[in-house]
């Protein structure tokens, strides 16, 4: 990822606009409720509105363009995996498949080995 230092000091300017967007978000949402008399449509458009006004007040401060920075930066090192074929996919599944199927049998046999030797041996009681 990228090698950026760490800022643990914001400015004011930066702190009152993540401010501003939190408002704008709780806006959107008492928006939403206060509408309850309105359509539905009236109602989403306030919610998505505040939501909007909380974004582009965000993206304007430097922790919000040091999101997106690390946001293009996480889809670039997602662009860079190597995924499985179909077939790869397919024959990773059978194996974890029959491993859990010998791991199950493995754990009943265990299981019924112990209830035995518990049950019937040492306590003597027959079921």
């Amino acid at each position: 990822m990228s090698n950026q230092p760490v800022q643990t000091v914001s400015a004011s300017s930066d702190k009152l606009k993540v401010a501003l967007a939190i408002c704008a978000v709780i806006a959107g949402v008492v928006g939403f409720y206060v509408l309850a008399d309105k359509s539905g449509m009236v109602r989403a458009s306030a919610l998505v509105c505040g939501l909007l006004v909380a974004i582009a007040i965000a993206w304007s401060s430097t922790p919000g363009k040091d999101f997106l920075n690390f946001a293009s930066e996480a889809v670039r090192e997602t662009k860079k995996v190597v995924w499985p074929t179909r077939k790869e996919a397919m024959q990773i599944t059978a194996i974890v498949f029959c491993f859990v199927l010998v791991m199950a049998l493995f754990l009943w046999g265990t299981d019924k080995l112990l209830e035995f030797l518990l049950y019937d041996v040492i306590l003597g009681w027959k079921k």
